[in-house]
């Protein structure tokens, strides 16, 4: 038996005493079963509010399970190329080529660009900007002559180990 049908049932009972609603007794056991009749109603209401959450609940605890099983796999996934990566050997030696390979920063004297060029390029001794397509020369005899001074170790001493 429900809550409401209990009230239904004690309103009942009242009517069955046969007391007078205008007495002062019957006004107050109709003031207690109406309260306790509208109490009723709010907690009949709370209970299908509380159904139907529990259902949205359900729902989204799914849902969550479904996302979580799909970020696992992604994250394994990530794990696996990053495990192929780190044993292939085909991006090593690009790495050693840009790793070794010096860049100098030249300034165009005549428009004042920037520019970035590399050791091979330097050596071919010419340029033109890229800016303004002025011809720019390289004259490199004073960095050959600092390289016969300097030693194998690194640390420009000018003496030889």
């Amino acid at each position: 038996m429900t809550i409401t049908e209990k009230t239904a049932y004690l309103k009942g009972l009242l009517e069955g005493l046969s007391i007078d609603p205008a007495s002062e007794n019957g006004k107050l056991f109709s003031a207690i079963i109406d309260t306790m009749n509208e109490i009723a109603l709010s907690v009949s209401d709370l209970e299908e509010d509380t159904a139907e959450m529990a259902e949205e609940l359900e729902m989204i605890e799914d849902a969550l399970d479904e996302l979580d099983e799909t970020v696992e796999a992604i994250d394994e996934d990530i794990d696996d190329l990053c495990d192929l990566l780190d044993e292939c050997d085909c991006d090593d030696e690009d790495d050693e080529d840009y790793e070794e390979e010096a860049v100098y920063q030249v300034v165009c004297p005549t428009c004042g660009e920037e520019i970035c060029v590399d050791e091979e390029l330097l050596e071919e001794g010419m340029m033109k900007c890229p800016a303004c397509g002025e011809e720019l020369e390289f004259d490199l005899s004073d960095l050959e002559d600092d390289d016969e001074h300097s030693c194998d170790c690194g640390c420009d001493c000018g003496c030889e180990h």
